[in-house]
């Protein structure tokens, strides 16, 4: 038998339902993969890079949404991103001992971390409390050197950063540990509450807020070069936010994050899968747990090695489609840890078929926005989820701009 050989599979099914001969080899493919269209995060990038005349930051926290976070911020950077940013010192220095040179802004640490490492790597660390940026100056103090910070602000989603009322304590404890040549305070920025409509009126109430208190750092001695607010849905669709940088999230990974308006972003992950198992089943038969779901009529079921240990929804159950045999087909019963059922119908399948949960949409498959909202999640939730058994495969080089 040759490498590229397998051994005969359990027979399918035909477009009546019933059986089909075996196939005598099945596509030398995984059963299931996460298939990134690296080209398509680079276009991403330049689409809201023309949206604006502010800078880029491709934000490439959680392993790129689950894309990748190296290939994704090289494609980013390639596109016309010129920040990248992360949660963790952990992620910034992933992408430096990788070779990404562009600047960096790590914004979710802690005042007691160990912050020598990232401040040697030469990446911007966000710090909200004076304790936070104390921690800072002593660990470049220990370098002989002096770190870049950038202040984050809390103008309405009461998360991190700094309230109005102990603002201008950072501000003068910046200030200070500025002249002993400790810090440099490179930027000020914050998180919109109203991450998906840049027309609430309380958008423009944080930008206001927002502009106090960049006047209360500069009147207090400092000079910011940059100041971000906007994230993916403000860059397309407000550009009052827009200041020195945009965030953009998930509009890099081709996801629409104005609910309603199509900006022309094209989804770069396809979660796909093959059929290992498939049966003709009678009318009434009971599926998966609990038999939740019930076969209205005579026809086949389809087995996918996909569940949610690998990031698949088990709140999309009941509710979901995948696209199978040139067709969205619902996921019968309760999705469960490692595979779920797909009711085929009376039309054709066979073990070694390819199942698409979610891609770009163009042959009629679901699209993340789907089982985001299958799942009453976002659509964050349902990329960031796929896990690490499911292989990432990139068809085309890093940053290969589409067409």
């Amino acid at each position: 038998m040759s490498a590229v050989e397998h051994r005969p599979v359990a027979a399918g099914l035909d477009a009546r339902g019933a059986v089909r001969a075996p196939r005598d080899r099945v596509p030398a493919a995984p059963v299931a993969e996460a298939r990134v269209d690296l080209g398509a995060v680079a276009d991403n990038v330049g689409l809201v890079a023309r949206s604006t005349d502010a800078g880029v930051m491709a934000v490439v926290k959680a392993d790129g949404f689950g894309h990748g976070g190296v290939r994704t911020a090289r494609a980013a950077v390639a596109g016309g991103a010129g920040w990248l940013g992360v949660t963790s010192g952990a992620e910034a220095l992933e992408l430096r001992a990788a070779g990404v040179t562009a600047p960096i802004l790590c914004w979710l640490t802690a005042p007691a971390q160990d912050f020598r490492a990232v401040i040697a790597a030469d990446v911007d660390v966000a710090v909200s409390t004076v304790p936070h940026l104390r921690s800072v100056a002593e660990d470049a103090a220990r370098l002989s050197t002096r770190a870049v910070v950038q202040l984050e602000a809390d103008t309405g989603l009461s998360r991190n950063g700094a309230r109005p009322g102990d603002w201008c304590e950072l501000v003068a404890a910046a200030r200070r540990l500025e002249r002993r040549g400790l810090v440099r305070v490179r930027g000020i920025w914050s998180h919109l509450a109203h991450a998906d409509r840049p027309w609430h009126p309380g958008v423009d109430e944080q930008r206001r807020l927002f502009d106090e208190l960049v006047g209360q750092a500069r009147a207090g001695g400092l000079d910011p070069e940059l100041l971000h607010l906007a994230n993916s849905a403000a860059a397309l669709g407000h550009p009052g936010t827009h200041y020195d940088l945009v965030r953009a999230g998930l509009a890099v990974y081709g996801v629409e994050p104005v609910a309603g308006r199509v900006f022309g972003l094209r989804p770069a992950m396809t979660l796909c899968a093959r059929l290992i198992n498939a049966k003709r089943v009678p009318a009434g038969t009971g599926v998966s747990y609990g038999h939740r779901y019930t076969t209205a009529a005579a026809g086949a079921l389809g087995l996918v090695p996909l569940g949610y240990a690998d990031g698949v929804p088990r709140a999309a159950s009941g509710s979901a489609e995948v696209w199978v045999g040139g067709a969205r087909r619902p996921v019968a019963g309760l999705v469960c840890m490692d595979q779920f059922v797909v009711d085929l119908g009376g039309g054709g399948a066979a073990t070694g078929d390819e199942v698409v949960l979610f891609g770009p949409g163009d042959r009629g498959e679901p699209t993340v926005l789907d089982w985001a909202r299958w799942a009453r999640t976002n659509p964050h939730e349902v990329l960031t989820g796929i896990g690490g058994r499911v292989p990432r495969r990139y068809p085309r080089a890093a940053g290969a701009p589409r067409g």
